[in-house]
């Protein structure tokens, strides 16, 4: 074999046969769901939904919808959070081209662009496309509706603490503390006199009297690492039997959770109630939709058991320990709190608790962790939860190709390989041990006491 040499940069062909263009091979997952989407006629639909933004006849062709849904749906599977790296991710892939529908001598669509196009796109057509996806999560059985699990988490926001200003006045947080410490009769304060005056203060990071200029969405809270940020409260309705999230809403972090549900409840049921005017995906729902709701204790008070009760929705909904309460003219809430307790306490309620942390866990990892949306580029509530929909709809497809194709994410199939390598290896491992014949993957370590397959790593024990 002869070696061969890097070729050195040159002038550039001014004509090429098409022919000649190298041709990479497609992935089987996206092949997949590319099926999958043509099968139930995603294109026309998004194009449908999108044709009122769009200029009948005038102007320069934009990017079709159909693609743009794709380039936020590359953003999840690929676990790319910025719309900038959605478009390098695009420009480098050659399989991606082809789930996008582009040729190899079409260009790429450039950041501005997807930008542009999310600008245009309001709110509601990606809500649409959300419900999209779940009536053919319900049409593929992998969407039922009766139980809801309930649960929220924080999503960094982008923008920083040291740019928050008054409220009233409009003063940064440097110029603000310089006022008290002149107050206090300090002409000239240094450093260490600000820092000395400002950890005395109380309440120092009110959202009442704290803003950010340019995110006044973004509110002051504490992350789960502990770190105080300017951050948005996202919330999730996951069905308990399929994992599918039936709702998500953007929220203030600073909202409490028994607040924040009454909002999320009320987008889920409008979501399944979307589903269930399809007739074959109705048909696929339960019987009885959104019949029950699991929260952890953040959720547990007494206006919200009560409100569930008032509305024939069961709860099993965790209760922290607060000691003896007192009940006087309070015959409602008794009621409710005792029935619900009583539910907690029972098998069902146990597995249903267990199985909350378990499937609602899961979609915050996928979506927040592994999707890399837990830090958000975009700023304002309505231009995040566009991102935000179409990111959880991704995770929804996900497990309804986890049902057809056994994958739910492009990059499963390389630990895939790396799995049934082992496999491999360890039922030859096993054969070669059980008829005493050497190895000939590699040879045995004299310093390891276990058996060692240098091909790919696997230790017989």
């Amino acid at each position: 074999m002869a070696m061969g040499r890097r070729q050195k940069q040159g002038q550039g062909q001014i004509w090429l046969e098409a022919k000649t263009l190298a041709k990479g091979p497609s992935h089987p997952f996206y092949r997949r769901l590319n099926e999958v989407l043509e099968r139930h006629g995603f294109d026309a639909f998004v194009e449908g939904l999108a044709a009122k933004f769009y200029a009948p006849r005038l102007g320069r062709p934009s990017l079709p919808p159909s693609v743009y849904f794709r380039l936020l749906l590359i953003g999840y599977f690929e676990g790319i959070d910025s719309e900038r790296g959605i478009a390098w991710r695009v420009a480098d892939s050659l399989a991606l081209r082809e789930f996008l529908g582009l040729a190899l001598t079409d260009s790429t669509p450039d950041h501005s662009t997807i930008s542009r196009s999310r600008r245009l796109l309001e709110l509601e057509a990606h809500q649409e496309a959300f419900t999209w996806v779940l009536t053919v999560l319900a049409k593929e059985g992998v969407l039922r509706g009766k139980t809801l699990g309930i649960d929220a988490t924080t999503l960094e926001a982008n923008a920083a603490l040291r740019s928050i200003v008054r409220r009233d006045t409009g003063e940064n947080y440097d110029e603000f503390l310089r006022g008290l410490a002149k107050a206090s009769g300090i002409e000239t304060p240094t450093r260490e006199d600000l820092a000395r005056l400002d950890r005395k203060r109380e309440k120092k990071g009110s959202n009442q009297d704290w803003q950010n200029p340019h995110d006044p969405d973004a509110k002051i809270t504490k992350m789960k690492d502990g770190r105080t940020h300017l951050a948005h409260k996202a919330e999730h309705a996951v069905d308990m039997e399929t994992g599918a999230v039936v709702a998500v809403t953007l929220q203030p972090a600073d909202r409490g959770d028994t607040e924040s549900l009454e909002a999320t409840l009320e987008e889920a049921m409008a979501e399944l109630s979307d589903v269930t005017e399809d007739s074959e995906s109705g048909e696929a729902l339960s019987d009885e939709v959104l019949a029950e709701i699991v929260a952890d204790k953040g959720y547990h008070s007494n206006a919200v058991l009560v409100a569930r009760a008032e509305t024939g929705i069961r709860t099993y909904i965790s209760e922290p320990k607060r000691g003896r309460r007192n009940w006087a003219a309070k015959a409602a809430e008794k009621a409710a709190v005792y029935a619900n307790r009583r539910r907690i306490r029972g098998d069902r309620g146990k597995q249903l608790l267990r199985r909350r942390g378990e499937l609602i866990e899961r979609s915050f990892a996928h979506c927040y962790e592994t999707g890399r949306m837990r830090r958000t580029h975009l700023r304002g509530h309505r231009n995040i939860l566009k991102r935000l929909l179409v990111h959880v709809a991704g995770f929804n497809l996900g497990l309804m190709m986890r049902e057809v194709f056994g994958i739910g994410k492009p990059r499963t199939l390389q630990g895939l390989r790396a799995a049934l390598l082992r496999l491999v290896c360890a039922a030859y491992i096993a054969i070669c041990d059980f008829l005493s014949l050497p190895w000939v993957f590699g040879p045995t370590i004299p310093s390891v006491s276990s058996s060692y397959c240098s091909m790919c790593a696997f230790s017989a024990e």
